[in-house]
């Protein structure tokens, strides 16, 4: 048997099987990817071969911006943020239709921007918009679905770890990518807004008749502006080249830090849990990132992304159509497999093929997180979904029904990313991050 045919085989098989086993998908890698490096190279070298991957894959000083930005987010979900970005966003939203869930959005938007992460957005935003929605009369499953579905945007409006790892696998410059990511981001939240508006509008009892006065409003927002500063500070550091993105990382900490001992939400004993949490999902990623590595590896030894970039470019050599069998394979893909893993392993098997067609590794940088974003709303292994209908008390079936035209919307909205460069790739151009 082929090499590339029997560890293609064993890795298909051993991961598909392991996940319907519910076996988390780091181990279901890691052990498929041991078992078929065994297969191929024997005991004695796939025991070496593999330690050496995983340990190469997460020595890098650029991933190490990953743990100090997930620390920051830990930072700021228990620092009082939250709270005060909702009640910006709710000052920008004002009186439109449907305005506690576009709030919700917005807020999301927000909160994403300063921490990138998703599961923490649906969670800190979820947890105060929930009941003030569903006191004013929102369904319970839609006011989730709102929450759900905007979360992601935060994986894509800087800083993104998301755009961290992507940049290590294709050797892209970070700065870039973060840059390129707001386009595409602000689309996320306004394809949400787009399914909000035409929601609210057939329910004029959902339009808030609540008016803040100018004074309030400034005041408000006044609030919520050291929050929104590490933004200005992390990106604009990056852009003047004050610092690298790992460095950025640091520093956001230090801010966010500085932040909860002002606010008064953060004491000196919370650090401990504080700092456990931010290790613990950490060594996830890590670990992720690790086998995932390994897995590359023996994909690349088996030369099976060479097998897979003949095989499409044998069905078809029109750019448009490769571009979206990319993107259901990723839609697919992202279902059941953690956007970390699958940037690390799809990025070296496509990206090779849209840069014959002259596509720029940025932009498919953003066509790749986008897509993978939909996978963190979707069953079976959505976790943005699962955190969202437990922080709203709900289970998940009336969620997912309430999400349907989100899901439209949204796919929607990553074919304009894929088919519109310029979204992706005018600001970075501007900026002179990238060539014209």
């Amino acid at each position: 048997m082929e090499t590339a045919l029997l560890a293609g085989l064993i890795l298909l098989i051993g991961i598909a099987v392991l996940i319907i086993l519910s076996v988390p998908i780091a181990v279901a890698i890691g052990v498929s990817t041991v078992t078929a490096i065994i297969a191929v190279l024997g005991f004695d070298r796939a025991v070496l071969t593999t330690s050496q991957q995983v340990f190469a894959g997460i020595n890098s000083f650029t991933l190490l911006a990953i743990p100090f930005f997930i620390l920051a987010g830990v930072l700021m979900n228990n620092g009082g943020i939250a709270s005060r970005l909702i009640d910006a966003a709710k000052v920008l939203v004002g009186r439109a239709p449907g305005s506690l869930a576009q709030t919700n959005i917005v807020a999301n938007a927000l909160f994403g921007s300063v921490s990138g992460a998703a599961v923490a957005a649906a969670a800190a935003v979820g947890t105060v918009m929930g009941p003030r929605q569903a006191k004013e009369g929102y369904d319970r499953g839609f006011a989730a679905a709102v929450n759900v579905a905007s979360a992601p945007s935060g994986m894509l409006i800087p800083p993104s770890n998301t755009f961290i790892v992507y940049s290590l696998v294709s050797s892209t410059s970070i700065a870039a990518l973060f840059v390129a990511g707001y386009g595409p981001g602000l689309l996320w939240a306004l394809a949400c807004m787009t399914v909000v508006y035409f929601y609210a509008r057939k329910r004029p009892e959902l339009k808030s008749t609540e008016k803040a006065s100018f004074a309030v409003a400034i005041q408000t927002l006044l609030k919520a502006v050291p929050s929104l500063l590490m933004i200005v500070i992390v990106i604009g550091g990056i852009l003047a080249g004050i610092f690298t993105p790992t460095e950025s990382a640091a520093i956001a900490v230090v801010y966010c830090l500085a932040l909860g001992f002002i606010y008064k939400t953060i004491k000196v004993k919370d650090l401990p849990g504080i700092l456990l949490d931010a290790t613990k999902t950490t060594a996830i990623v890590m670990l992720l990132v690790g086998v995932s590595t390994a897995m590359s590896w023996l994909m690349s030894f088996a030369r099976i992304p060479d097998l897979i970039s003949d095989s499409i470019l044998g069905l078809t050599e029109n750019p448009t159509i490769i571009l979206i069998l990319m993107m259901i394979i990723l839609l697919i893909v992202g279902t059941f497999m953690d956007p970390t893993p699958a940037i690390l392993i799809f990025t070296p098997i496509f990206l090779p093929i849209v840069m014959e067609f002259g596509i720029h590794p940025v932009h498919f940088g953003t066509m790749i997180v986008f897509n993978l974003c939909v996978g963190t709303i979707t069953p079976p292994v959505g976790n943005v979904l699962f955190v969202g209908a437990r922080v709203a008390g709900l289970r998940i079936e009336p969620v997912i029904q309430r999400l349907v035209p989100f899901f439209i919307s949204l796919i929607i909205g990553l074919f304009v990313v894929v088919f519109v460069p310029q979204l992706s790739m005018w600001l970075p151009t501007v900026l002179g991050l990238v060539a014209p």
